[in-house]
């Protein structure tokens, strides 16, 4: 069930302006040294770190990052699979908080990994990809199939279409904490230097490189899906743009706000995903 539009109705423009303005300031990754990120009025806790690992018989093992934004509007970024749903409970036990407490509950992609969970917290409002829901199966109407960020918390946190991986991939972007803006990006990223795993597993590799740099052009910390989270630096050049000190101002810009700068939610946040 969704009320989002179908990939057939929406077109797939590119990135409105020069794409080449996101690759303006030069930039390296780092990897974080702590899953808690402090933060008013949001902090961010990675719950559980992601991971894949290929088998000696060729298959894969793996489990999604569990990510808790604890703020005025407690939200939880993927739930993992449900071969953990006890594990899940113990997290958030820990942290004190029962499911019921979690008003928010972002799934970034259907994924049995990253939505597997989700029946736990039946009183959340949940998103998964673009299916918003509350209650008992009552859905409602947003614009992310368009390009518009859904906001559980305006101006705090914001879920933004990152098309890639899955045609409806989405990210969290918590803005204002002591590192400046955070993404909890699902599978937009795998993890730090994922270059030689994320494009086999992408429906759409050129959607989801165009989504990547758009993340690393707007995001302090990124929280891959199948990692650990990684700091993003930036060296800052003397155009005016790039002048902005990390986690000095970066994080209040809201992904529209790039629009005028060549940049732009997704490329086909424009679009579909």
């Amino acid at each position: 069930m969704s009320l989002s539009p179908s990939m057939s109705q929406l077109e797939q423009p590119e990135p409105p302006g020069d794409p080449s303005h996101l690759d303006a300031a030069p930039m390296h990754t780092e990897p974080l040294d702590s899953p808690f990120i402090p933060g008013t009025p949001y902090s961010v806790l990675v719950l559980q770190e992601g991971f894949s690992q290929v088998l000696p018989n060729g298959h894969t093992q793996a489990d999604g990052t569990i990510t808790l934004v604890r703020g005025p509007q407690l939200t939880l970024v993927d739930t993992g699979g449900p071969w953990r749903r006890k594990r899940l409970l113990e997290l958030l036990a820990a942290q004190d908080v029962a499911p019921g407490d979690v008003s928010h509950v972002v799934c970034t992609h259907g994924h049995s990994d990253h939505v597997g969970n989700i029946n736990l917290f039946p009183t959340a409002t949940l998103l998964v990809g673009f299916d918003l829901s509350q209650g008992e199966g009552l859905y409602l109407p947003h614009n992310l199939g368009t390009g518009t960020p859904y906001s559980i918390h305006p101006g705090h946190i914001e879920v933004v279409p990152t098309p890639g991986h899955t045609a409806a991939h989405t990210s969290v972007l918590v803005h204002g904490t002591a590192l400046g803006t955070v993404l909890v990006a699902g599978d937009l990223f795998e993890r730090q230097d994922d270059e030689d795993a994320w494009r086999a597993l992408s429906e759409d590799p050129a959607r989801q490189e165009r989504s990547r740099r758009w993340a690393l052009a707007v995001a302090d910390v990124v929280i891959p899906g199948h990692g650990p989270p990684f700091r993003v630096l930036r060296v800052h050049s003397s155009t005016k743009e790039d002048q902005i000190p990390l986690g000095m101002g970066r994080e209040t810009m809201r992904p529209e706000t790039y629009v005028g700068q060549g940049m732009s939610v997704p490329p086909e946040t424009l679009s579909c995903n």
